[in-house]
């Protein structure tokens, strides 16, 4: 069985993750209503949205599948981890700095085909932030690594305070700095409040690397190229998997300005860029639950202990992030006081990206099976179908729903990925996942969302009181279901022991 050390092991890691994840996040949220009560036209807060989009994709690219690719090397060869760790880094460094030189020396070309011929600056200050990123993601990835969850949460929320006060400098004191000492604000220009944001993201990534000064003196180890062959087979299916699982994220906020283009689609892309926002809270928690969850994985191997590890943590992850989809639903009266009254039209989207990211965080517990018999081409395969699906709703139903077809593409997505690796893992690499108790739970959380929707008295104040009653109920099921389930078997007395012993003799 697992041992209950290993699951508290995770638990503890998990929640120091989530303090970098889930009060980072938070914080960073204080720049959304920032930017969506400062932004002059909902179509800048679009832009903002589709670069950040294509950074996160490229990101993808230039990390190539690095950090699962390290752990699993890390593990196989112990007696050598730092070596592998600096071979890992100098490849990712290497090709980060490649990509940067080739978006400088290109520059024209690529702003125009990224419908940026307007403002190069963004393109360029987005490359650059990107390749810092890359080379912060193996380092981030060391950490982990070591279990060294402080430092990584401390780092993180360096450059989420750095990111916010920065923020509030340009959009809250610079403008009124700007009309008393106008000699002192030269630099200042209100008309380019888009390239600062994307300046500070910059200004903040590359102070974070300061804090990497230790890790990144192991890069002294150089690079073992006996293994450099064996790790690039390994990574290339986890490229492959990463870059479409990322397009399932940020493919809709990619492709809008090509479906809709002009000021109308920046506009939407806006609103729905926005109302994500409030979403994300559930990306919070699987991207805390995963720094923890890999290296665990890795690190307890593809034996009957694992396996028993990952069907708890599974339905336990379900529970939790249900409970999570129930808050945030039965508070969206006050939650969404976080944008702008202007795009609050966009909220109708927020159930269904939450459910949608459940849906990623569930195939993402899934994805073990392959990953661990090194069959990583099985994850490609699924994330290609998953994104031709999401691709698909996109181009077909965008054009007359608008961004409402780009929540249900991504829902759908990851519905075929989870449901996909879940029924071809069974056959490969079986793991005996508590399905009926997760179907029961989210049937028990589906009912009572819509209990929520169509019980909802026209008092704010008696509805959330109500909402809140209804969370009370599902914890109280939950907790009365698991219980049971843990009270151990009543032991048997001397005179049944004896009896069951002689009939056995019998």
């Amino acid at each position: 069985m697992a041992t209950t050390s290993s699951i508290k092991k995770l638990f503890t890691d998990s929640v120091v993750y989530g303090l970098s994840s889930i009060i980072g996040r938070f914080l960073n949220y204080l720049l959304v209503p920032l930017y969506t009560y400062k932004l002059v036209h909902s179509g800048e807060y679009g832009l903002v949205t589709n670069v950040y989009a294509y950074t996160a994709l490229l990101l993808v690219v230039l990390v190539f599948g690095m950090e699962t690719t390290f752990f699993y090397f890390a593990n196989q060869y112990k007696d050598k981890s730092l070596k592998v760790f600096s071979t890992a880094s100098w490849m990712v460094g290497f090709v980060a700095a490649c990509f940067v030189v080739l978006v400088f020396q290109f520059i024209g070309p690529i702003s125009s085909a990224l419908n940026y011929g307007d403002h190069p600056e963004y393109i360029k200050i987005m490359a650059t932030t990107v390749a810092i990123d890359a080379f912060q993601a193996m380092l981030f990835s060391f950490l982990r690594f070591q279990g060294r969850a402080w430092k990584f949460a401390s780092l993180k929320l360096l450059f989420i305070f750095l990111n916010i006060g920065l923020n509030l400098l340009v959009f809250l004191v610079a403008p009124g700095f700007a009309q008393s000492h106008p000699e002192m604000m030269q630099w200042y220009n209100p008309d380019a409040q888009v390239y600062y944001i994307f300046l500070i993201n910059l200004i903040c990534t590359a102070t974070v690397t300061l804090g990497f000064l230790p890790e990144i003196w192991n890069l002294r180890n150089g690079v073992d190229f006996s293994i450099i062959g064996k790790m690039l087979r390994y990574t290339w299916p986890m490229l492959l998997l990463g870059l479409i699982g990322i397009l399932n994220q940020v493919a809709d906020k990619i492709c809008y300005r090509f479906i809709m283009p002009g000021e109308e689609g920046d506009i939407q892309l806006g609103i729905y860029g926005a109302c994500v926002k409030i979403a994300m809270i559930m990306a919070m928690i699987t991207q805390a639950f995963r720094y923890a969850y890999e290296p665990f994985v890795f690190s307890a191997g593809k034996g009957k202990e694992s396996k028993e590890s990952q069907a708890k943590v599974m339905k336990y992850f379900v529970i939790c992030t249900l409970m999570a989809f129930l808050i945030v639903m039965a508070y969206i009266d006050l939650l969404r006081y976080i944008i702008s009254p202007k795009y609050w039209e966009g909220l109708r989207v927020v159930p269904i990206v939450m459910i949608a990211e459940i849906f990623m965080g569930i195939y993402f517990n899934l994805s073990f099976w392959y990953k661990l018999i090194a069959k990583t081409w099985w994850g490609a395969i699924f994330s290609i179908i998953g994104c031709t699906v999401l691709l698909s709703i996109n181009f077909v139903f965008v054009p007359k729903y608008g961004y409402l077809a780009c929540a249900w593409g991504g829902f759908c997505g990851y519905g075929v990925c989870m449901l996909l690796s879940y029924f071809v893992g069974q056959k490969y690499n079986p793991v005996h996942y508590p399905v009926m108790s997760i179907i029961a739970y989210f049937a028990l959380a589906m009912g009572l969302y819509a209990a929520m929707t169509y019980l909802r008295p026209d008092n704010t104040i008696l509805s959330m009181l109500l909402n809140t009653a209804l969370i009370a109920f599902y914890a109280a099921v939950v907790l009365l279901f698991e219980r049971k389930k843990k009270r151990p078997a009543p032991q048997q007395t001397e005179l049944q022991s004896d009896y069951n012993t002689l009939s056995h003799k019998e």
